[in-house]
């Protein structure tokens, strides 16, 4: 059965078209469309299996019921693991969700943003990067809602919920040194953003605590969006330097293409050699011996999202900005 159109509806049901339209987008009251007239309407539309054009009704209401997601990579795991738990907590509210990847590019960023905008979205959830400031101020300037996760942009007056990684880091490298680890190498990303530079502080800062004179032939800073077999290859130079006897993974990718490179050289996880990645995945907990990890409160984090923009979207004046900080748990596995 074809579903019957706007005009078919008001035909069938012997009253105008813009009658059926107030109905359907509720605002029958306000027009004093009779119950009788309402009642008819509704009854004809419920048989009839129509269903509005989202877009269409967008335009209408003012309303899309869509909220924008805009995050560095949906196939890391952290990613498409909070941007699920994002997505069922929107659901649950009546809200959707679609989304997509910068891949840490700012020229696809802004794509995105105009993408959604033309999308009509009620609102924007993003991890952000520099060089996109202008395009969320020109957001924020036109009354959408806008919040931050995972990472900052300082210059930007919006609200933004993510973990404590300048301490998640500074705890892994003092579990190492209280292990009686003294050349403790980091593997990080050369991406300059908020959250891989606070990990970066966080080793630098314990070492210096712990009085360990800082090496930077210690730290690798691979380059974001590389091929794996080259990042393999930096990681496999690094670990060959005989002293190493601990090493951070800034991200959960890095510490798999390491976990290779330990298989590659034969070299064994356990009291010469210890290692500790950030962001957890499966692979670490199927690893023998499990892999300590850094776990970011992915529900808390997603949680407070939803909340924060929410709360934006019900209230007529912009509420409070607010910045929410997560601690993040370390893991020590076997």
């Amino acid at each position: 059965m074809k579903s019957l159109s706007i005009k078919d509806i008001a035909v069938k049901a012997n009253v105008s078209i813009t009658t059926v339209s107030f109905i359907i987008n509720g605002k029958a009251k306000e027009k004093s469309i009779s119950e009788a007239v309402i009642e008819k309407v509704e009854k004809i539309i419920a048989e009839s299996g129509y269903k509005p054009n989202q877009i269409a009704r967008s335009l209408r209401t003012g309303n899309s019921n869509i909220i924008g997601l805009i995050i560095e990579d949906i196939s890391n795991s952290f990613f498409s693991r909070i941007a699920r738990l994002i997505e069922d907590k929107a659901y649950k509210r009546g809200y959707k969700i679609i989304y997509s990847s910068t891949e840490n590019s700012v020229d696809k960023a802004k794509e995105l943003i105009n993408m959604f905008k033309s999308r009509k979205v009620d609102a924007y959830i993003i991890s952000p990067i520099k060089g996109i400031e202008e395009d969320v101020k020109m957001l924020l300037e036109d009354g959408n809602p806008v919040i931050f996760f995972d990472r900052n942009l300082p210059d930007i007056n919006t609200s933004y919920v993510g973990a404590d990684h300048f301490n998640a880091s500074y705890q892994s490298i003092q579990s190492f040194i209280d292990q009686g680890k003294k050349n403790i190498a980091l593997v990080t990303t050369d991406i300059n953003v908020e959250q891989i530079v606070e990990r970066y502080d966080g080793y630098k800062k314990a070492l210096e605590d712990n009085g360990i004179k800082y090496d930077e032939n210690l730290v690798l800073k691979i380059h974001f969006n590389q091929e794996e077999s080259e990042t393999i290859s930096q990681i496999k130079q690094l670990l060959e330097q005989k002293k190493i006897d601990a090493v951070l993974f800034a991200t959960n990718y890095l510490a798999i293409s390491g976990l290779k490179v330990l298989k590659q050289i034969n070299k064994k996880i356990g009291d010469d050699f210890a290692i500790i990645a950030y962001d957890d995945h499966e692979a670490f907990e199927l690893h023998t011996p499990g892999i300590s990890t850094v776990q970011q409160p992915l529900e808390e984090i997603a949680e407070n999202v939803i909340k924060l923009i929410l709360k934006q979207l019900s209230s007529k004046a912009k509420p409070e900005n607010q910045q929410i900080i997560i601690p993040a748990k370390l893991i020590i596995r076997d």
